[in-house]
């Protein structure tokens, strides 16, 4: 039996069926923009998971702007072996768009059972925009997106063990609370949420002085983000924890 996690997509969202999702419609193209429809983005994803060691355990979807935008989240398990954890489950982002703002793309994280923090480490945009082949094209440009993403999902199994592992004081926790506000990983209307999850955390399981536990922190500001602002923002996070854990990956997606 695979633990869940409690999915919720940002505010502004509608939460919707999937069978809503399915029946948006798709405006017509022009000679340059050719929109994808959201239906077909999503069957494509989940048809390929499987090729990756990868499906569903559950999902969410959201609609913006009348169906014109769309998000959705899906909880997946490693069938390979990997990723077994009774901490925390691994999510995919998707998203679309049918009023050329935001580019198909695909996201993926991870979400704590304890807390349901979500954190998405790598991101890959599908198509960039939605350009004149893009429908063609849009299977291998997924099968290309998943598997880039295969190996940001090993990475994370490291980089939390890595995080657990590297205790930190208090001196240094606040060092690197403001580093992440220079670096634009946190607005400053969150600062003192962080700081007050590191000093009395919601959950016993972050009461641990480490990495890990001001992780957490964050996630827990961070709750109300859209997967890919939150992408953005954990991506750089993760480059001043991983440093302050000296680890070093090679993921580039």
């Amino acid at each position: 039996m695979v633990a869940k996690l409690n999915l919720m997509l940002h505010c502004g969202a509608h939460k919707v069926g999937r069978e809503q999702v399915y029946s948006s419609p798709t405006p017509e193209g022009t000679k340059t923009w050719h929109p994808i429809p959201h239906r077909t983005l999503i069957d494509l994803v989940e048809e390929k998971l499987p090729n990756y060691d990868m499906e569903v355990v559950q999902e969410q979807h959201g609609l913006m702007r009348d169906g014109s935008r769309y998000f959705g989240l899906f909880q997946i398990k490693a069938t390979d072996g990997g990723s077994l954890t009774d901490d925390y489950g691994l999510v995919l982002g998707v998203r679309n768009s049918h009023d050329k703002s935001i580019p198909a793309g695909l996201c993926l994280g991870s979400g704590v059972f304890v807390c349901d923090n979500l954190a998405f480490s790598a991101e890959v945009v599908i198509g960039r925009r939605h350009t004149r082949y893009i429908l063609d094209d849009l299977p291998r440009l997924i099968g290309n997106a998943l598997g880039k993403l295969v190996q940001a999902r090993q990475d994370q199994d490291v980089r939390i063990k890595a995080y657990k592992e590297r205790e930190l004081g208090d001196k240094e926790a606040a060092h690197l609370i403001l580093k992440a506000f220079e670096h634009k990983a946190i607005n400053q209307s969150r600062i003192a949420k962080v700081w007050e999850q590191w000093k009395t955390p919601n959950h016993p399981e972050f009461k641990e002085r480490n990495i890990w536990s001001l992780f957490n922190g964050f996630t827990e500001a961070q709750k109300g983000l859209n997967p890919f602002e939150l992408s953005q923002r954990t991506q750089r996070l993760h480059g001043l924890m991983d440093a302050a854990a000296n680890l070093t990956l090679q993921t580039a997606c």
